[in-house]
């Protein structure tokens, strides 16, 4: 059984559909992306899963049984805009959100200082929130998040304005939070953040699902398509490659475009053993950048009417 199961999920506002049918499922203790461009409709489905709003048609499931809210003490969620009280300080603000979860205020305290020293934001205990920079308050705001060790975390556009120093920060707790059995919901819309963190994704575009699996699978389903040789000597041996598949040249290494994947670089690699020698032959695997692109480019030709 399947964690987190979204069925069937709509969502309108007025005549604009910001969900059609999404579906998928999430098991448990994965770090799950959900992804897609500005306007994709992936916030929509966030507030849905968190339960801040309702799907006007199709249900959400945790651990089989329909979202509840009872189910919200077991979630932990980081808005894109942030929402914290700017008037109160750090300490006030993170025993109130952990009460609000069901913590005792000692317990909320106790977690509180914790995360505050995991997160390298020791000493801001009596700090105004209004006296913090925005990378400060989204430190704030995730351990708001998290005080009461939730079960399902949702992450929306949660490295938005950090710095590389505090994306680090953001991930170590992140791995910390899954060695513990959390599952994470991670929303974006810059795609080397999600591979290097997602095992699985969901890809939506225009409040519909495009593409959807395990990273890997999906990587496998689009195939390699790039080649990258490093050789000796000069370059003038590739003048017998057709110009067509070569995508870069220097002096000593070639980068090659594949139709056949790995059966055609094997063919590559021996017609160049006979004429070089060959330091480095691998083959690259599209990147999720490359993936998303022309995923979303063919769903949106798909659209234009004949």
């Amino acid at each position: 059984m399947a964690f987190l199961e979204v069925q069937g999920v709509v969502k309108r506002y007025g005549r604009y559909l910001a969900n059609d049918q999404i579906s998928f499922s999430v098991e448990q203790g994965r770090l799950f992306g959900v992804l897609g461009p500005n306007g994709a409709g992936k916030t929509t489905l966030l507030r849905m899963i968190t339960r801040i709003i309702l799907p006007d048609e199709g249900s959400i499931l945790l651990e089989g049984q329909p979202l509840s809210a009872e189910h919200q003490r077991r979630i932990g969620y980081v808005p894109e805009e942030r929402g914290l009280y700017r008037n109160l300080t750090v300490l006030d603000n993170l025993q109130y959100f952990g009460q609000l979860k069901g913590l005792s205020r000692t317990e909320a305290t106790a977690q509180a200082l914790h995360w505050l020293a995991f997160m390298e934001t020791h000493g801001w205990e009596k700090k105004k929130v209004r006296e913090l920079s925005k990378g400060m308050s989204q430190k704030v705001q995730f351990i708001a998040a998290v005080l009461h060790r939730p079960s399902l975390l949702v992450l929306d556009e949660p490295f938005s304005g950090l710095d590389p120093i505090n994306v680090e920060v953001f991930l170590r707790a992140i791995d910390e939070l899954r060695s513990q059995g959390t599952t994470i919901l991670f929303s974006t819309h810059v795609m080397e953040q999600a591979e290097q963190m997602c095992e699985d994704i969901v890809l939506i575009n225009r409040g519909r699902i495009v593409e959807s699996g395990r990273l890997r699978d999906i990587k496998a389903r689009f195939g390699i398509r790039r080649f990258e040789l490093d050789f000796e000597g000069d370059s003038r041996f590739l003048e017998a490659l057709p110009p067509a598949r070569i995508l870069s040249c220097t002096d000593h290494s070639v980068a090659i475009a594949l139709e056949n994947g790995f059966a055609e670089a094997q063919q590559i690699i021996a017609w160049a053993l006979e004429r070089t020698t060959i330091r480095r032959a691998e083959c690259i695997e599209p990147s999720l950048r490359e993936i998303f692109i022309e995923t979303v480019r063919r769903s949106q030709s798909e659209e234009v009417p004949a």
